[in-house]
This record gives C-alpha cells, structure tokens and sequence, in this order.
C-alpha cells in the first residue's frame, strides 16, 4: 500500500510492501492525519513484478520543479518499448514504466517550460491513451495542483460539498460524518476503482475518458 499527500508542489509519499491492516506505520498515519488538498492512495493487487518497496504505488518523478505522482490499475502491454526519457524505473513493474513514459512524453512536448493547466491536461489525456491503448490503463496521476483520472474499463467519483452528509463505508458497517471533518467552504471529490459507500451517488466513468479535478471540483472530461 501506499500513500502520497501534497504539500504545495511537494509530496509526502508513504510506501509499505505490506498488508496496511498489519502496518504499523499505517497506523501511524490513521492516528497522525495530515491536512492536504491533494492525496493519492493505492493498494495493490500484484500482476506484474515482485512485492517490495521498489514495485510498491503511488510512484514520485518530479518534473518542472514538482513532484507527480502516480497510481494505476491494470496491466500496460508491451511496456519495455516505450520512450522513457531521462526517467528511469526503479522498479519492474508495467505501472512505473509507463509513469515514466508518459512523463518523457510531457517533458518531450514542452521541454523545460511547464505548459498552462488546459494544455496539461489535454497532453496527459493524449499520451495516456496512447501509452494505454493495447492494455488497461486505469490511472491517477497528481501534480499538486490538479488530478488527472483516467477510465480504461472501472472508475468512479464523487464530489461532495456543504451541508455534508452522513454515508455509510462500502465493505463495512460504519457511518463517516462528513460535516465533522470538513467546514461549510470546502469541497471535496473522491475518485476510487469502486465506490466506497453505499448510499451515495457515485459516477461510473465511460472507458477512454479522464477527468480533470482542481480544488474539489471536476474541471473537465476529455477523450484519452
């Protein structure tokens, strides 16, 4: 499992090549919550590469003087093709490859000047359908400012704003007050593989989709 929380352009990122039920440190940070406008978190179903820190999501490059970050489900064909750069996996798993390769891409388009979010955003969604064409490709990639979902087959978001509400966890029986942990102003969106309660209203995305979320809120859904 691991965890990656946005401090401006800077992300705090916990790895565990572990089960989070057992981790200690896991614990730490459920009893330690840190205050971010950007978090990506991701637990692992292993398909390809073994289990160890180096192979262990969210994976952290930094580009443009910022960190991204990012997180995928699925499994990206014919990886060891692609155009990587000057990033170099650490570990061996499709998911940092193709990270990497879509940060080539980005990096190959703009060069050493970090383009406008719109222009961002549309290269992102571009590069990773392409990088996801013949596989699955179902990614969350942070870069302290905006979040950028990718739907190949499965994903789903909320966005939540005053007066919250009370919801019920998915694959437990426990009630989150939102109200007690957010204030009147915020705004909030949720973007998971399957939705994680179950007397909300979740939006399923449509295959080859990625949506754009700044401050909360969804910006915009482009074709990828």
């Amino acid at each position: 499992w691991g965890l990656a929380l946005y401090e401006g352009r800077v992300a705090r990122v916990f790895l565990e090549p572990g089960a989070a039920a057992a981790s200690p440190l896991a614990k730490f940070v459920s009893e330690h919550p840190i205050k971010t406008l950007l978090a990506i978190a991701h637990v692992r179903r292993k398909t390809r590469g073994a289990v160890n820190l180096a192979n262990t999501h969210p994976f952290v490059r930094e580009l443009w003087g910022r960190h991204f970050v990012f997180a995928h489900n699925g499994t990206v064909k014919r990886v060891r093709s692609l155009k990587l750069g000057r990033f170099t996996p650490m570990g061996k798993t499709d998911s940092e490859y193709a990270f990497c390769a879509l940060l080539a891409a980005l990096q190959h388009d703009f060069r050493d000047k970090p383009p406008s979010p719109s222009a961002l955003a549309a290269a992102v969604a571009e590069h990773a359908g392409r990088i996801g064409r013949e596989g699955t490709l179902n990614m969350l990639l942070g870069d302290g400012e905006q979040l950028y979902a990718r739907c190949s087959t499965k994903l789903h978001y909320i966005a939540r704003k005053a007066p919250f509400m009370k919801a019920t966890l998915a694959d437990e029986d426990v009630s989150v007050d939102f109200a007690a942990v957010t204030t009147p102003n915020d705004r909030v969106a949720v973007v998971a593989t399957m939705p994680l309660t179950r007397d909300e209203c979740w939006i399923q995305g449509e295959p080859e989709t990625m949506w754009v979320f700044r401050g909360g809120k969804l910006v915009k859904t482009l074709a990828s």
